[in-house]
């Protein structure tokens, strides 16, 4: 990690004492040839279980280079297909409103409240006839009151819920199971993606570059499980002196150099720092101000696609 962190120092030290060499009015951009590197990262506290391809490997978009353990996931995904099972249920249910038998019960109930009412209005004015000539007490009277009234409240109750098995569901009812329905849908698409994540592929065409986990290895969330260098042909990254940065722009062409070759490639500037990478700690007068470097990254063509990473190139500036 240090010696990753120390890198980009080393190099623009390296390209300071280059450029020093070839004087201030030197034309040549140093560094080295580099490509995108891509680090896919864990996205769960999980055991490495399958690694299928070997570093070095050429692999395209979408090849599974890395499993992590899925079971714990699959049973919450589980559970959430459950919960949206049961919100459909539901749903369908409150649809489909009152069955026939519910509603032919809750009749039946609204007839026997009926029959309760007229068996208890007779015996309450039995009971007032008798109590008029003195024969019985007030007391039963009051009961055989309370037994009709009672009675009655029984029949308005079994009319109502009739009315309300016919009535069929409430649209605020029918509205909050859509909402359910809804909820656990999008909890289960949570999951699912969880899951899917368990299951690393490449995301770009590229060379596998690194597995810094072993097999049977738990990892850590947010560490990376496979770095890919991505995209055919390299670029070459290089530090462009500060009197040569205003003739630079994204999409010339250059030509660039590169060791073990006899003749020059010619790159694309694919991008230019707008800010200078080493920055002297003393004040920036004339001469001192041509010691800025700019990075720069210059584009090889599909053609050098077999060139390694970290090769020495020159850039040949304008």
């Amino acid at each position: 990690m240090l010696a990753s962190l120390l890198r980009p120092i080393f190099i623009a030290s390296f390209c300071l004492l280059l450029v020093a060499c070839y004087g201030e009015d030197g034309n040549v951009a140093l560094g080295t040839l580099e490509r995108d590197r891509v680090a896919l990262t864990a996205t769960a506290s999980e055991v490495l279980i399958d690694l299928p391809v070997s570093q070095g490997t050429f692999v395209k978009k979408g090849t599974l280079l890395a499993q992590l353990d899925p079971t714990e996931q699959q049973a919450v995904v589980n559970q959430a297909r459950a919960e949206v099972q049961k919100a459909k249920a539901n749903l369908l249910k409150l649809e489909n409103g009152a069955r026939e038998e519910d509603i032919a019960k809750a009749r039946a109930d609204v007839a026997g409240a009926k029959a309760e009412l007229v068996d208890a209005a007779a015996t309450f004015k039995r009971y007032k006839d008798l109590t008029g000539r003195g024969t019985t007490s007030q007391a039963q009277l009051d009961s055989a009151r309370a037994s009709r009234d009672a009675a009655d409240a029984s029949l308005k109750s079994a009319e109502q819920s009739l009315q309300e098995l016919i009535a069929g569901t409430r649209p605020e009812d029918l509205d909050i199971a859509k909402a359910e329905l809804a909820a656990s849908e999008a909890s289960l698409a949570t999951q699912q993606k969880i899951l899917s994540d368990l299951t690393i592929t490449a995301s770009r065409d590229g060379t596998l570059d690194n597995l810094p986990w072993n097999l049977g290895e738990r990892v850590t969330i947010g560490s990376p499980v496979v770095v890919l260098l991505a995209g055919d042909a390299p670029f070459a990254r290089v530090y462009v002196p500060e009197p040569h940065r205003i003739k630079i722009n994204e999409g010339d062409k250059l030509q660039v150099k590169v060791d073990g070759l006899e003749n020059p490639i010619e790159g694309s500037v694919r991008w230019i720092s707008s800010e200078p990478s080493f920055t002297p700690y003393y004040a920036l007068n004339q001469s001192e101000r041509a010691r800025l470097m700019y990075v720069a990254e210059v584009q090889l063509p599909d053609s050098a696609n077999n060139l390694p990473n970290g090769v020495p190139a020159q850039v040949r500036l304008p």
